[in-house]
């Protein structure tokens, strides 16, 4: 990249023309690169959007925002400045809109622009009809394009990146043989075992595995309907900015359509609050315009579904919902007008379970998971680095004898196996009596007798009395 910089400065032309001279990458593949970034639409009929409608959402945009300049316009409605243009002159020329002039400088960009009384009617009939004000929508069939193009697959995840992305967890190795090639293949993963040994971490680590960079759109039109896509809450988005030079970048910035937003991949995680409702399109009565469902914002990414089993919805209910989708990677939602669409079903779903999996499912759904894996409790080996990491965290250190003398007396006086979880849970409660008696930060035996007593109340008979008094 360095070098490419350089010969950019001296001789001109694009970084990836330039990559591409230096043999740094080769043409095909920076063609396959190019070709994955949603290319701006020439003119009003590639929207494939009526004209009327476009011209609508611009002044719905105007009006909720208070924009007064094509520049702003053309910010507010993320399409390229002669389109725009067009619809400008279209409101103009409908007594929707008049000129006022340019305000801020001589360029065209800047002209300033005002409502006409029927332009406010107009515009104020639109909302009434359509409430959604944003940018502006790309169709079905684009959308579906674009996820098939940013697959899950087109990564190779290597035993390095998987180090990396589990790199501050205590795991075994087997652990990553197992889920390496689950990823890799982008089928359904079922991750199952007793509670407390880190399913949900390793899950959620999983999303510094992937580095590519995806577009998701503002929202997308079906039938005329608007249904939003993007979710500030879900998508992290990139500054453009930051994957491509302000000029003749590797992105050719003048080419990029802006109603697509670049992020990360997503990761969707959900728990007991998921319901079947969820997974289908949300229609705002108001509104008149649709929300997409949870898993159609984690396309391109992975869609987690934490303590499968005990959702308000029965496990046999929800597999069955997704039977379809993860035999076929294919998926069909239904408007309420009663048209159905099909979306690609590109994602990696991941269940999480502390329940025996052959009591949530049956062996038809069993079959179609393809990776199994248990996250039993931690070794001894692997408990003790555990137990050493959480307390180093708090300045703390701890012998193996004593760690071991706590997992003798979990077994022995309360029924419980190590499990991954106790060391931090342990270490923290230690802190917290030790600054409320005001001592030193230590071990000190009956402080974690006391940690002990909260993870679980059961004592054995013979256990010497160490629960407090009330005279």
């Amino acid at each position: 990249m360095t070098r490419a910089l350089e010969r950019l400065r001296e001789q001109g032309g694009r970084l990836g023309d330039n990559l591409v001279a230096l043999g740094a990458i080769e043409q095909e593949r920076l063609n396959q690169f190019l070709h994955r970034i949603p290319a701006e639409p020439a003119d009003i009929k590639s929207t494939h959007i009526d004209e009327v409608d476009l011209m609508a959402m611009l002044l719905k945009l105007i009006y909720r925002d208070r924009l007064e300049t094509t520049r702003q316009f053309i910010e507010a409605i993320k399409l390229p400045y002669h389109i725009v243009l067009e619809l400008v002159q279209m409101a103009v020329n409908r007594q929707l809109l008049q000129t006022l002039g340019s305000r801020y400088s001589d360029n065209p960009i800047d002209l300033s622009y005002a409502f006409t009384e029927e332009g406010r009617r107009w515009t104020l009939d639109a909302i009434e009809q359509l409430r959604y004000t944003g940018p502006a929508p790309v169709t079905l069939d684009e959308f579906n394009y674009q996820v098939n193009l940013q697959k899950l697959t087109n990564e190779l995840i290597t035993p390095d990146r998987m180090r990396q992305g589990l790199c501050d967890l205590t795991y075994d190795d087997s652990l990553l043989e197992q889920a390496g090639p689950a990823l890799n293949s982008g089928r359904a993963v079922l991750f199952y075992g007793p509670p407390g040994n880190g399913k949900t971490s390793v899950a959620m680590r999983l999303s510094s595995v992937y580095s590519d960079v995806i577009y998701v759109p503002y929202a997308i039109t079906v039938e005329g309907q608007i249904i939003r896509v993007y979710d500030p809450s879900i998508h992290i988005a990139l500054n453009p900015t930051d994957i491509a030079d302000e000029g003749d970048g590797i992105i050719r910035r003048e080419q990029y359509d802006a109603r697509w937003v670049p992020c990360k991949r997503p990761f969707v995680v959900t728990g007991g609050e998921l319901t079947l409702e969820m997974l289908d399109l949300r229609y705002d009565e108001q509104g008149h315009y649709y929300e997409a469902p949870l898993h159609v914002k984690a396309l391109g990414g992975c869609f987690i579904i934490d303590d499968f089993g005990r959702q308000l919805v029965s496990p046999t209910h929800l597999l069955n919902r997704w039977i379809v989708p993860l035999e076929g990677r294919v998926d069909y939602l239904k408007l309420h007008t009663g048209k159905s669409f099909s979306i690609p079903f590109e994602e990696l779903i991941i269940f999480s379970t502390n329940l025996e999996p052959e009591d949530l499912m049956d062996p038809a759904f069993l079959r179609r998971l393809p990776y199994k894996i248990e996250v039993g409790p931690p070794t001894p080996e692997n408990f003790r680095t555990i137990f050493h990491n959480e307390a180093q965290k708090q300045g703390m250190t701890i012998a193996d004898e004593a760690i071991d003398t706590i997992v003798r007396k979990l077994r022995d006086e309360k029924q419980m196996d190590a499990a991954a979880y106790m060391p931090r849970f342990i270490v923290d409660q230690v802190v917290a009596t030790c600054r409320f008696m005001g001592l030193p930060l230590h071990f000190e035996p009956r402080f974690v007798d006391y940690a002990l007593d909260n993870l679980r109340v059961k004592r054995s008979a013979n256990a010497g009395p160490t629960s407090a008094r009330i005279a």
